[in-house]
Protein backbone atom coordinates (compact mmCIF):
# COMPACT_ATOMS: atom_id res chain seq x y z
CA UNK A 1 0.00 0.00 0.00
CA UNK A 2 1.36 3.46 -0.87
CA UNK A 3 2.23 5.63 2.10
CA UNK A 4 1.71 9.38 2.53
CA UNK A 5 4.00 10.96 5.10
CA UNK A 6 2.71 14.20 6.59
CA UNK A 7 2.53 16.14 9.83
CA UNK A 8 0.90 19.46 10.62
CA UNK A 9 4.28 20.64 11.95
CA UNK A 10 5.42 21.03 8.30
CA UNK A 11 3.51 24.26 7.91
CA UNK A 12 5.50 27.47 8.13
CA UNK A 13 4.17 30.65 9.70
CA UNK A 14 5.59 33.63 11.50
CA UNK A 15 2.84 36.11 12.33
CA UNK A 16 2.43 37.17 8.72
CA UNK A 17 6.12 37.22 7.77
CA UNK A 18 5.52 34.19 5.52
CA UNK A 19 3.78 36.62 3.15
CA UNK A 20 7.14 38.21 2.38
CA UNK A 21 8.20 35.21 0.26
CA UNK A 22 6.33 33.86 -2.80
CA UNK A 23 6.51 30.30 -1.41
CA UNK A 24 3.06 29.15 -0.29
CA UNK A 25 4.04 28.20 3.24
CA UNK A 26 0.65 26.55 3.87
CA UNK A 27 0.60 24.39 0.76
CA UNK A 28 1.29 21.27 2.84
CA UNK A 29 -1.84 21.74 4.94
CA UNK A 30 -3.88 22.73 1.89
CA UNK A 31 -2.73 19.59 0.04
CA UNK A 32 -3.64 17.45 3.02
CA UNK A 33 -7.07 19.04 3.38
CA UNK A 34 -7.77 18.54 -0.32
CA UNK A 35 -6.79 14.87 -0.04
CA UNK A 36 -9.04 14.47 2.98
CA UNK A 37 -11.90 15.99 1.00
CA UNK A 38 -11.43 13.77 -2.06
CA UNK A 39 -10.28 10.49 -0.49
CA UNK A 40 -11.98 10.43 2.89
CA UNK A 41 -11.17 7.39 5.07
CA UNK A 42 -8.79 5.94 2.46
CA UNK A 43 -6.26 8.65 3.26
CA UNK A 44 -6.12 7.67 6.93
CA UNK A 45 -5.28 4.10 5.94
CA UNK A 46 -2.26 5.29 3.94
CA UNK A 47 -1.07 8.02 6.28
CA UNK A 48 2.24 7.69 8.08
CA UNK A 49 2.68 10.12 10.94
CA UNK A 50 6.06 11.80 11.49
CA UNK A 51 7.37 10.84 14.91
CA UNK A 52 9.70 13.80 15.56
CA UNK A 53 11.87 16.45 13.92
CA UNK A 54 15.45 15.63 12.96
CA UNK A 55 17.97 16.44 15.67
CA UNK A 56 21.13 18.54 15.61
CA UNK A 57 23.12 15.33 15.94
CA UNK A 58 21.52 13.94 12.79
CA UNK A 59 21.99 17.16 10.84
CA UNK A 60 25.66 17.27 11.84
CA UNK A 61 26.08 13.99 9.97
CA UNK A 62 25.58 15.91 6.72
CA UNK A 63 26.17 19.60 7.53
CA UNK A 64 29.24 21.38 8.88
CA UNK A 65 29.34 22.48 12.53
CA UNK A 66 30.11 26.02 11.34
CA UNK A 67 26.96 26.15 9.22
CA UNK A 68 24.78 24.76 11.99
CA UNK A 69 26.20 27.40 14.34
CA UNK A 70 25.45 30.18 11.84
CA UNK A 71 21.80 29.19 11.89
CA UNK A 72 21.63 30.69 15.37
CA UNK A 73 21.75 34.09 13.67
CA UNK A 74 18.71 35.87 12.25
CA UNK A 75 20.87 37.32 9.47
CA UNK A 76 21.98 33.85 8.35
CA UNK A 77 18.42 32.54 8.36
CA UNK A 78 17.21 35.56 6.40
CA UNK A 79 19.93 34.99 3.79
CA UNK A 80 18.75 31.44 3.11
CA UNK A 81 15.15 32.59 2.68
CA UNK A 82 16.22 35.57 0.55
CA UNK A 83 13.92 37.77 2.67
CA UNK A 84 16.24 40.44 4.18
CA UNK A 85 13.53 41.83 6.47
CA UNK A 86 13.55 38.61 8.49
CA UNK A 87 16.93 39.51 9.99
CA UNK A 88 15.09 42.07 12.11
CA UNK A 89 13.17 39.32 13.91
CA UNK A 90 14.44 37.43 16.98
CA UNK A 91 16.43 34.32 16.17
CA UNK A 92 14.31 32.15 18.48
CA UNK A 93 11.21 33.14 16.53
CA UNK A 94 12.74 32.34 13.14
CA UNK A 95 14.06 29.00 14.36
CA UNK A 96 10.62 28.10 15.68
CA UNK A 97 8.68 29.36 12.65
CA UNK A 98 11.03 28.29 9.83
CA UNK A 99 13.69 25.82 10.91
CA UNK A 100 11.52 23.62 13.11
CA UNK A 101 8.98 22.90 10.32
CA UNK A 102 11.84 22.03 7.99
CA UNK A 103 13.29 19.64 10.57
CA UNK A 104 9.94 17.86 10.65
CA UNK A 105 9.78 17.73 6.85
CA UNK A 106 13.36 16.42 6.66
CA UNK A 107 12.40 13.61 9.02
CA UNK A 108 9.44 12.95 6.74
CA UNK A 109 11.80 12.36 3.83
CA UNK A 110 13.75 9.79 5.84
CA UNK A 111 10.50 8.01 6.71
CA UNK A 112 9.22 8.20 3.13
CA UNK A 113 12.39 6.59 1.78
CA UNK A 114 12.11 3.81 4.37
CA UNK A 115 8.45 3.32 3.51
CA UNK A 116 9.19 3.23 -0.22
CA UNK A 117 11.69 0.41 0.25
CA UNK A 118 9.12 -1.47 2.36
CA UNK A 119 5.98 -0.86 0.29
CA UNK A 120 7.10 0.23 -3.19
CA UNK A 121 5.97 3.86 -3.20
CA UNK A 122 5.70 6.66 -0.66
CA UNK A 123 5.16 10.40 -0.79
CA UNK A 124 6.46 12.97 1.64
CA UNK A 125 4.05 15.88 1.53
CA UNK A 126 7.06 18.14 2.12
CA UNK A 127 10.82 17.98 1.70
CA UNK A 128 12.85 18.11 -1.46
CA UNK A 129 15.24 20.77 -0.15
CA UNK A 130 17.58 20.29 -3.09
CA UNK A 131 19.59 23.54 -2.82
CA UNK A 132 21.03 22.96 0.67
CA UNK A 133 24.76 22.19 0.77
CA UNK A 134 27.18 20.83 3.35
CA UNK A 135 28.27 24.26 4.54
CA UNK A 136 25.37 26.54 3.66
CA UNK A 137 21.70 26.81 2.81
CA UNK A 138 20.29 28.43 -0.30
CA UNK A 139 17.01 29.02 -2.06
CA UNK A 140 14.78 28.51 0.99
CA UNK A 141 16.49 25.16 1.65
CA UNK A 142 18.13 24.91 5.07
CA UNK A 143 18.77 21.17 5.43
CA UNK A 144 19.49 18.49 2.84
CA UNK A 145 16.75 16.00 3.62
CA UNK A 146 17.79 13.96 0.58
CA UNK A 147 21.40 13.55 1.72
CA UNK A 148 20.22 12.77 5.25
CA UNK A 149 17.79 10.09 4.07
CA UNK A 150 20.43 8.35 1.96
CA UNK A 151 22.98 8.55 4.78
CA UNK A 152 20.57 7.08 7.31
CA UNK A 153 19.33 4.29 5.06
CA UNK A 154 22.91 3.31 4.35
CA UNK A 155 23.75 3.37 8.07
CA UNK A 156 20.71 1.17 8.77
CA UNK A 157 21.84 -1.17 5.94
CA UNK A 158 18.56 -0.74 4.12
CA UNK A 159 20.84 0.40 1.30
CA UNK A 160 24.00 -1.67 1.06
CA UNK A 161 27.42 -0.90 -0.42
CA UNK A 162 27.15 -0.96 -4.20
CA UNK A 163 23.38 -0.50 -4.23
CA UNK A 164 22.29 2.19 -6.66
CA UNK A 165 20.00 5.16 -6.12
CA UNK A 166 18.22 7.03 -8.92
CA UNK A 167 17.59 10.69 -8.13
CA UNK A 168 15.13 12.32 -10.53
CA UNK A 169 14.80 16.09 -10.18
CA UNK A 170 11.95 17.67 -12.14
CA UNK A 171 11.68 20.85 -10.11
CA UNK A 172 12.07 23.95 -12.30
CA UNK A 173 15.32 24.83 -10.50
CA UNK A 174 18.45 22.73 -10.91
CA UNK A 175 19.21 20.63 -7.81
CA UNK A 176 22.65 22.06 -7.13
CA UNK A 177 22.82 21.04 -3.49
CA UNK A 178 22.21 17.37 -4.26
CA UNK A 179 24.93 17.49 -6.91
CA UNK A 180 27.41 18.88 -4.38
CA UNK A 181 26.57 16.26 -1.75
CA UNK A 182 27.03 13.36 -4.15
CA UNK A 183 29.81 14.82 -6.29
CA UNK A 184 32.07 11.85 -5.62
CA UNK A 185 29.43 9.19 -4.94
CA UNK A 186 29.31 6.72 -7.81
CA UNK A 187 26.20 4.95 -6.53
CA UNK A 188 23.87 7.97 -6.81
CA UNK A 189 22.72 8.68 -10.37
CA UNK A 190 21.24 12.10 -11.10
CA UNK A 191 18.64 12.99 -13.74
CA UNK A 192 17.83 16.70 -13.79
CA UNK A 193 15.52 18.63 -16.13
CA UNK A 194 15.43 22.32 -15.23
CA UNK A 195 15.15 25.89 -16.47
CA UNK A 196 18.71 26.96 -17.26
CA UNK A 197 17.73 30.64 -17.30
CA UNK A 198 16.99 30.90 -13.57
CA UNK A 199 18.76 30.27 -10.25
CA UNK A 200 21.18 28.52 -9.92
CA UNK A 201 22.17 28.86 -13.58
CA UNK A 202 25.61 30.23 -12.66
CA UNK A 203 26.69 26.95 -10.97
CA UNK A 204 28.51 25.06 -13.67
CA UNK A 205 30.20 22.75 -11.16
CA UNK A 206 26.90 21.25 -10.04
CA UNK A 207 25.74 20.73 -13.62
CA UNK A 208 28.90 18.76 -14.37
CA UNK A 209 27.80 16.16 -11.80
CA UNK A 210 24.46 15.44 -13.48
CA UNK A 211 24.37 12.06 -15.23
CA UNK A 212 21.47 13.04 -17.49
CA UNK A 213 21.55 16.82 -17.87
CA UNK A 214 18.48 18.32 -19.56
CA UNK A 215 18.45 22.13 -19.46
CA UNK A 216 15.46 23.92 -20.99
CA UNK A 217 14.66 27.61 -21.29
CA UNK A 218 11.99 29.95 -20.00
CA UNK A 219 8.65 29.41 -21.71
CA UNK A 220 9.30 25.72 -22.41
CA UNK A 221 5.92 24.20 -23.25
CA UNK A 222 4.40 21.09 -21.79
CA UNK A 223 4.77 19.26 -25.11
CA UNK A 224 8.51 19.90 -25.28
CA UNK A 225 9.02 19.18 -21.58
CA UNK A 226 7.12 15.89 -21.69
CA UNK A 227 8.91 14.87 -24.88
CA UNK A 228 12.23 15.19 -23.05
CA UNK A 229 11.01 13.22 -20.03
CA UNK A 230 9.52 10.45 -22.18
CA UNK A 231 12.56 10.13 -24.41
CA UNK A 232 15.28 10.31 -21.74
CA UNK A 233 13.95 8.88 -18.47
CA UNK A 234 13.30 5.26 -19.55
CA UNK A 235 16.77 4.75 -21.09
CA UNK A 236 18.36 6.49 -18.09
CA UNK A 237 16.74 4.04 -15.66
CA UNK A 238 17.52 1.08 -17.91
CA UNK A 239 21.15 2.14 -18.28
CA UNK A 240 21.88 2.47 -14.57
CA UNK A 241 20.09 -0.82 -13.87
CA UNK A 242 22.33 -2.85 -16.18
CA UNK A 243 25.45 -2.86 -14.01
CA UNK A 244 23.90 -2.88 -10.56
CA UNK A 245 20.68 -3.01 -8.60
CA UNK A 246 18.72 0.21 -8.24
CA UNK A 247 17.19 -0.15 -4.78
CA UNK A 248 15.60 3.29 -4.46
CA UNK A 249 14.35 6.14 -6.59
CA UNK A 250 13.91 9.62 -5.16
CA UNK A 251 11.61 11.80 -7.25
CA UNK A 252 11.82 15.53 -6.57
CA UNK A 253 8.49 16.64 -8.02
CA UNK A 254 8.46 20.42 -7.75
CA UNK A 255 5.27 22.04 -9.02
CA UNK A 256 7.06 25.26 -9.95
CA UNK A 257 7.06 24.00 -13.55
CA UNK A 258 3.45 25.20 -13.74
CA UNK A 259 2.61 28.00 -16.17
CA UNK A 260 1.11 29.84 -13.17
CA UNK A 261 4.44 29.92 -11.35
CA UNK A 262 6.34 33.18 -11.83
CA UNK A 263 9.61 31.84 -10.42
CA UNK A 264 9.84 28.65 -12.49
CA UNK A 265 9.07 30.48 -15.77
CA UNK A 266 7.98 27.33 -17.60
CA UNK A 267 4.68 26.78 -19.40
CA UNK A 268 3.24 23.46 -18.27
CA UNK A 269 -0.53 23.23 -17.84
CA UNK A 270 -2.11 21.43 -14.90
CA UNK A 271 -2.65 18.43 -17.17
CA UNK A 272 1.02 18.50 -18.18
CA UNK A 273 2.17 18.45 -14.54
CA UNK A 274 -0.15 15.55 -13.80
CA UNK A 275 1.12 13.63 -16.84
CA UNK A 276 4.74 14.32 -15.85
CA UNK A 277 4.16 12.78 -12.43
CA UNK A 278 2.09 9.88 -13.79
CA UNK A 279 4.72 8.97 -16.38
CA UNK A 280 7.67 9.30 -14.01
CA UNK A 281 6.15 7.17 -11.27
CA UNK A 282 5.06 4.58 -13.84
CA UNK A 283 8.66 4.15 -14.98
CA UNK A 284 9.68 3.14 -11.47
CA UNK A 285 6.69 0.82 -11.09
CA UNK A 286 7.41 -0.92 -14.40
CA UNK A 287 10.96 -1.66 -13.26
CA UNK A 288 10.01 -2.64 -9.68
CA UNK A 289 12.13 0.19 -8.28
CA UNK A 290 10.84 1.57 -4.96
CA UNK A 291 10.30 5.32 -5.19
CA UNK A 292 9.87 8.15 -2.70
CA UNK A 293 8.28 11.32 -4.06
CA UNK A 294 9.03 14.73 -2.51
CA UNK A 295 6.97 17.84 -3.23
CA UNK A 296 9.85 20.38 -3.36
CA UNK A 297 9.27 23.80 -4.94
CA UNK A 298 5.99 25.42 -5.91
CA UNK A 299 5.29 29.11 -5.52
CA UNK A 300 1.63 29.73 -6.25
CA UNK A 301 -1.59 29.44 -4.30
CA UNK A 302 -2.51 26.66 -6.73
CA UNK A 303 0.50 24.42 -6.00
CA UNK A 304 -1.39 22.42 -3.39
CA UNK A 305 -3.96 21.33 -5.98
CA UNK A 306 -1.29 19.98 -8.32
CA UNK A 307 0.21 17.97 -5.46
CA UNK A 308 -3.18 16.62 -4.39
CA UNK A 309 -4.04 15.61 -7.97
CA UNK A 310 -0.98 13.37 -8.22
CA UNK A 311 -1.18 11.88 -4.74
CA UNK A 312 -4.87 11.17 -5.23
CA UNK A 313 -4.07 9.11 -8.31
CA UNK A 314 -1.29 7.24 -6.50
CA UNK A 315 -3.64 6.23 -3.70
CA UNK A 316 -6.55 5.34 -5.98
CA UNK A 317 -4.26 3.12 -8.08
CA UNK A 318 -2.89 1.45 -4.94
Amino acid sequence: MPRVVYDSHYNIGCWGSDRLHPFDTRKYARSWQELQRTLGPQLAQCHQQVDRPVTDEELLLIHSPEYMARLRSSAAIAAVTEVPLLKRLPTWLLRWALLTPMRWAARGTVLACRAAIASGIAVNLGGGFHHAKYDRGEGFCFFSDIALAIHQLRTEQRIMAGDRIAYIDLDAHQGNGVCHFFENDGDVFIFDLYNADIYPSYELRSRQRIDCDLPVHSGCTGDEYLRLVRSHLPPFLDSISRNGKVVLGIYNAGTDVSERDALGRLSLTDADVFERDHFTLAQFRQRNIPVAMLTSGGYTAHSYQLIANTIGEILRDG
